[in-house]
């Protein structure tokens, strides 16, 4: 499977928040928003 690059359109403020805290963490943005996706496409799978 290969990589898509999208573009979103997102608060500012809490894209800034989540950016930093990702940096804080050693965290990839885009790989932490991948994850938050499939999680969320799972738990609607178990419903």
């Amino acid at each position: 499977m290969g990589r898509k690059t999208v573009a979103l359109s997102l608060d500012e403020d809490v894209y800034e928040q989540y950016q930093k805290y990702c940096e804080e963490h050693h965290m990839i943005l885009s790989r932490k928003v991948e994850a938050l996706m499939k999680k969320e496409l799972e738990d609607t799978k178990n419903v």
